[in-house]
């Protein structure tokens, strides 16, 4: 589906709409704007769209499961609606006191050429910190040249996501793995979960270029 949106504030690129469906049927969009490969200004029309099935949807009555999330690039937005979503059914787990979805672990590994480039860097720092034994992250950087935030310094490594990493969080019986980025990424990183065990049913990708 596509729909025509008008930009109403500054100059801006459109990189990315994602649309995010909280577990509460909360709605709301968020437009990420990126370094320029083409420029609008204030009153221009952009084309939208939106679809796909690329998305973590279970039910209270589904055995639990242990997601991998792998990004690479602007390949994290469909991954941090994912993050969100597990988020929210653990809040609601919580309140529950464990009565509702069973959730297992969530890890992502998210590359990118620098830390600037870290899409939601911040925000998924907080969930792994609300969450220490459900949710981690490690953030890799290819061509860091400046000196790494401090408070972020933990969560990041230097060069590509490592099968040493992959295998640290694969389980064939239980890991879920959804992979987003360059197609080049997605092959060799689909390669090599399959060399671990993990079946192709239990590889979920969506490639962006």
């Amino acid at each position: 589906m596509c729909r025509s949106t008008q930009v109403a504030e500054h100059t801006a690129v459109l990189e990315v709409c994602h649309y995010h469906l909280s577990f509460h049927f909360c709605a709301y969009f968020e437009c990420f704007l990126l370094c320029p490969t083409w420029q609008c200004t204030a009153g221009s029309h952009v084309a939208m769209r939106v679809g796909g099935d690329f998305f973590f949807h279970p039910l209270p009555s589904d055995p639990s499961v242990d997601l991998l999330l792998v990004a690479g690039g602007v390949g994290i937005n469909p991954l941090y609606s994912i993050l969100l979503h597990a988020t929210d059914l653990l809040h609601l787990n919580r309140v529950s006191g464990g009565r509702d979805y069973n959730i297992g672990s969530a890890h992502l590994c998210y590359s990118a050429k620098n830390t600037q480039e870290l899409l939601f860097k911040h925000s998924i720092i907080d969930v792994c910190r609300e969450f220490p034994d459900k949710v981690s992250c490690n953030f890799h950087v290819t061509q860091q040249n400046t000196d790494v935030e401090p408070h972020i310094k933990p969560f990041v490594n230097c060069g590509r996501i490592t099968e040493e990493e992959l295998r640290a969080h694969v389980d064939p019986q239980r890991t879920l793995c959804y992979l987003c980025g360059p197609p080049p990424m997605i092959e060799a990183i689909s390669k090599t979960l399959r060399d671990l065990n993990l079946t192709k049913e239990r590889i979920i990708f969506e490639k962006w270029w």
